[in-house]
């Protein structure tokens, strides 16, 4: 199954797919949009290019498991997502994975603007990475 993952912000919301035998996740890009019907229009976009059959969008947790301002956001936009698409959209949990994307790029040494024009679309191959695994679990 295609899958494509979402990890929104304010400025950037980066994305990510996988096969249709769901081994590899890779990014596919970063929608610079501030305006969150705009955003919806582009993602809905790359769901019908790539043959998306499900959206995974990245829940901000805080630590504790709790769910802030952030996650209620990411939900109330999840939703829009799925009426807008047509498909369904569920959540993954993605805590620490901002970190860990700059970790990453820290190892192949990506600084500066190209780093920030990317690290959104890194998280969501992350975000997805967790995803697939929990399916295999």
């Amino acid at each position: 199954m295609v899958i494509l993952s979402v990890d929104y912000g304010d400025s950037r919301t980066g994305l990510a797919a996988c096969d249709k035998g769901e081994m590899l996740a890779s990014p596919v890009g970063v929608i610079f949009e501030k305006y969150e019907p705009k955003v919806i229009e582009a993602i809905c976009q790359t769901v019908m290019e790539k043959k998306v059959e499900l959206i995974v969008v990245g829940l901000p947790k805080n630590m504790d498991g709790s769910q802030g301002e952030r996650a209620l956001k990411c939900k109330d936009f999840a939703e829009k997502l799925s009426e807008k698409c047509g498909i369904e959209v569920v959540m993954q949990d993605e805590r620490l994975t901002t970190v860990s994307a700059h970790r990453a790029l820290n190892e192949v040494n990506v600084r500066g603007k190209k780093r920030k024009n990317i690290v959104d679309a890194v998280s969501a191959v992350m975000i997805l990475e967790d995803f697939l695994a929990s399916r295999k679990r």
